[in-house]
Order: C-alpha cells, then sequence, then structure tokens
C-alpha cells in the first residue's frame, strides 16, 4: 500500500485525537517533549510543527502567544487541525508531506518540530531528505528536535503476548539488524542508528531523551494504577534521568534535539 494510503487508513478517525490524553504514557510524552520545547524557544520564536496530527502541541504552544505553524499529511488529522486552530489568531494549519516543504523559505523558523512522521518513514533516503527539509526552513543556531521510535520498546510493547516470533521478524533481520521496509506502518531505531541520521547534517547535537520511559508496558498490567500525586512525581523523577543512555531504548518514544551550525 502506497505509504499515504496507509497513513490516512490508520489515521481515519480519533487514532492521533486523545493519543496523549487518555493514558498516563501519553501525558508523559507531552509533558517530557512540552518540557524540552519551552527550555529551547526562544521567547515570541517562531516553531514549525511537521506532523502536527490534531494540534495537541501545534495549538498549545498557540494559544501560549507563539506564533505557530502546524503541518499534517493525513486528511482527518488536518481536518480537526484546521478545526481545532480556527480560533488561535497565531496558528497557521497547511496540509503537506515532510518531504516537501517547499512553501517555507530557507532559515525561517526557531524551532522545527518532527514529532510524528519519522515514525513513519520506512526508506533511509526518505528520513534523510525529512530531516534535511527541517534542518533547511531552520534558522540558523535554531533548534530542531526530532521524535522516534525506539525498536526495542516496540517489541516490549506490542510482542510478548503470544506474537514474539511475528515482531521479531517484522523488526529485525535473521542476524538482528533492523529491518525498515515498504508498507511498515511504524518504524523503529536502536538509538545510534538514529543519531547516525544527522552525521553529515549542518548541526551539532544537544541531547538525546526518551520521553515516556516504560509506561507503555507498564500500562498492558491489569494491577497498574497511578494516582494524580503518584504521576507529578514520576515525571519528576522522569525529567531527571530520561537523558541516561542506559535507559534509552527503553522509550517507547524518544527525542533527538539538535541546533542548525
Amino acid at each position: 500500500m502506497e505509504r499515504i494510503s496507509l497513513l490516512n487508513k490508520f489515521y481515519d478517525g480519533d487514532t492521533e485525537d486523545q493519543r496523549l490524553i487518555r493514558s498516563r504514557h501519553g501525558q508523559l510524552e507531552f509533558f517530557t517533549t512540552m518540557h524540552y520545547i519551552h527550555q529551547m524557544v526562544p521567547e515570541n520564536g517562531r516553531i514549525l510543527e511537521i506532523g502536527a496530527g490534531t494540534g495537541r502541541y501545534s495549538i498549545a504552544l498557540a494559544k501560549e502567544g507563539f506564533p505557530v505553524t502546524g503541518v499534517e499529511l493525513a486528511d482527518k488529522n488536518y481536518e480537526k487541525l484546521v478545526e481545532y486552530g480556527k480560533a488561535v489568531k497565531t496558528f497557521t494549519p497547511y496540509q503537506g508531506d515532510a518531504l516537501d516543504l517547499s512553501v517555507f523559505p530557507d532559515n525561517s523558523f526557531d524551532l522545527t518540530l518532527i514529532l510524528g512522521p519519522l515514525y513513519h518513514l520506512y526508506d533511509r533516503n526518505d528520513q534523510i531528505r525529512a530531516i534535511r527539509e527541517a534542518i533547511r526552513v531552520t534558522k540558523l543556531s535554531g533548534i530542531i528536535m526530532a521524535a522516534f521510535l525506539s525498536v526495542h520498546a516496540i517489541i516490549y510493547d506490542n510482542y510478548l503476548q503470544g506474537n514474539t516470533l511475528f515482531g521479531l521478524d517484522e523488526n529485525f533481520t535473521s542476524d538482528y539488524q533492523v529491518r525498515h521496509f515498504t508498507d511498515q506502518l511504524f518504524t523503529g531505531f536502536n538509538i545510534d542508528e538514529f543519531e547516525s541520521l544527522f552525521t553529515a547534517e549542518p548541526v551539532e547535537w544537544i541531547t538525546t531523551a526518551a520521553t515516556d520511559g516504560l509506561l507503555e508496558l507498564a500500562e498492558d498490567r491489569k494491577d497498574f494504577a497511578m494516582s494524580d500525586q503518584d504521576f507529578a512525581a514520576f515525571a519528576d523523577y522522569h525529567l531527571h534521568h530520561c537523558e541516561r543512555r542506559d535507559l534509552l531504548g527503553c522509550s517507547s518514544h524518544l527525542l533527538y534535539i539538535c541546533r542548525k551550525k
């Protein structure tokens, strides 16, 4: 199935709209990502979010007063992005693809967020193309934040319930090299593999952080419980440890942060 059709089929509904709200791991991903955004964005900085979904980040940031542009590819997500952003004066939506940001000039944004497209780009040339487009539209000394998935967390979270062999075959070759293949809806990475996508680019690495840790796996347990007080305490703990290299691969979602040189 062609990539855009695959994405439209997957996101045809409320798949993305409630993702960062309905679960504790989604809430932690949002909390952690917003923490780094607020650390990195300058006052009144122009923000571009590529793969804005239904606008959880974009519209929240626009409501804080930042001029935000949100680009979304999937039709249903884009419809909601436009609907939710109608009353927010500092928000501008575009329907478009991470692979082609030609509507935007070079050096346009202070902060560029790629918080979804690299989950769905399985071809290395496309991955690099999306990264280069994000870098191109970012101002010199501006920040790029790219979200990606740990291939190992994909196994932990999705394939330990009787379908482990299938999951391993889907995500690894016979000698355990990471597989990226056509029509792979979600593709995961080794940490060093993802970081290597930026090696030849005009950027300076700042950090790589886990955004949700082990919470997705933990929430699958029937006895999982986390009060608001416990969540606040865990979120504070998480922020103090989320850049530890020995913990990164356990997190479902990760964030690569760099500065354009």
